[in-house]
């Protein structure tokens, strides 16, 4: 379990988070919505320890990581897999040696251990007779489903997305929906997702948490929305972007 305590966040004078407390539970899928800008990816910075709050706790698992170091963090950092919005794969590398990088920088781990968790996510994935592709080679969805293999690769708790979706046609976004899903169906994993595209919400989330003007508007299920009369979630519910 991942907790927010009052966290805020300030640079300079600009508060990017103001007083945020959230909760993100094993095996549940939860998503934060927002326009752009609005400060939805430091939530996920602030997870993994990369920027620190300006006031506030952050809890994993129980444990208060707001002031640790680099190496404290580190074991922190491995129940987290992470899927950056530009997928950040090495164009120089096949599917298979993207899977398998950071585990071999990472881990000393058995070869055969590394191959067999690699041949793991290939096929979770859907990506069997790809693993000596290079990036270049690959549609928009198959890179972020090389990324989010990748993320897994590790056995993480918890996966973390970054816009998985954006700039996908319909077809290859559902892809990336339902394996999402299967994260918690067939693997049992937490799932934090960052979006802004109404499709990616119902359906997909258990939880949804709404971040406007640096608050938190809403937390709670998709199909409750409705009955909020905020005006930047009758925008989110009339349409498809926001």
């Amino acid at each position: 379990m991942i907790e927010f305590r009052n966290v805020s966040l300030k640079y300079g004078s600009r508060e990017i988070l103001k007083n945020i407390s959230l909760t993100f539970e094993d095996n549940t899928i939860q998503m934060i919505l927002g326009p752009s800008g609005v400060g939805k990816s430091t939530i996920i910075k602030l997870m993994l320890g990369l920027i620190k709050p300006t006031k506030g706790e952050i809890f994993v698992d129980g444990v208060e990581i707001s002031s640790f170091t680099e190496t404290q963090l580190f074991p922190i950092r491995q129940k987290m897999g992470i899927v950056f919005q530009g997928n950040a794969l090495f164009d120089s590398m096949t599917v298979s040696e993207n899977m398998g990088f950071f585990l071999r920088e990472n881990l000393k781990l058995p070869e055969a251990e590394i191959e067999r968790r690699i041949k793991e996510q290939i096929k979770f994935a859907g990506l069997e007779g790809y693993e000596h592709v290079l990036p270049e080679n690959l549609s928009g969805g198959m890179k972020k489903r090389v990324a989010i293999g990748r993320a897994l690769i590790f056995h993480p708790k918890f996966i973390l997305l970054d816009e998985p979706t954006a700039g996908l046609d319909p077809i290859s976004a559902k892809k990336i929906l339902d394996v999402i899903k299967r994260l918690k169906v067939e693997i049992g994993l937490g799932a934090v997702m960052i979006t802004h595209i109404i499709t990616d919400v119902f359906g997909v989330a258990d939880k949804i948490a709404v971040l406007y003007g640096g608050e938190i508007i809403y937390n709670g299920e998709p199909e409750k929305m409705q009955d909020v009369s905020h005006s930047f979630i009758t925008s989110f519910l009339s349409n498809a972007e926001v």
